[in-house]
């Protein structure tokens, strides 16, 4: 059985997404998910009622919006994040728009074909919170290889 990976990042508001000063970000949205799409090794990623995923509440708090997606592996994910020049110039911006958020990233293998729902990708996070790193869910900075298929 073939594994890919899934990837589920949070980020925070400090002022309502609707506000001016977050409109390079919101207005970036599109480009950057247009260039994830066309990237080599991206498989899926979660929308809502447009072409993100902004409108999909993950927490009670409206300022936290999510990003969920699975990549055929996390080499192609870590090329897609730290190497894209347009993801990279919009993350080096981030502190203009976001809070800082403790936990807000998580990694997890899925089967081939499987596609996480919200709830799961939040379940993993609060894992990798509990219980810290470990093959059911990891970070880039202390990743696991997919499970052994037989």
């Amino acid at each position: 059985m073939k594994y890919q990976l899934a990837q589920l990042n949070l980020a925070k508001f400090r002022l309502p997404m609707e506000n001016p000063v977050n409109a390079d970000f919101v207005n970036n949205l599109d480009a950057v998910n247009a260039i994830a799409e066309a990237h080599p090794g991206y498989i899926w990623r979660l929308k809502g009622e447009g072409n993100d995923a902004t409108d999909l509440q993950a927490y009670d708090d409206p300022n936290i919006i999510a990003n969920l997606s699975v990549w055929a592996d996390l080499e192609s994910l870590l090329d897609f994040v730290y190497k894209e020049e347009a993801h990279k110039n919009i993350m080096r911006r981030r502190r203009e728009w976001f809070d800082k958020m403790e936990f807000f990233m998580v990694l997890w293998w899925v089967k081939a074909g499987d596609v996480p729902s919200l709830q799961q990708a939040i379940d993993k996070l609060e894992y990798l919170k509990a219980h810290g790193p470990s093959p059911e869910a990891f970070t880039f900075r202390n990743d696991f290889p997919p499970p052994q298929t037989t």
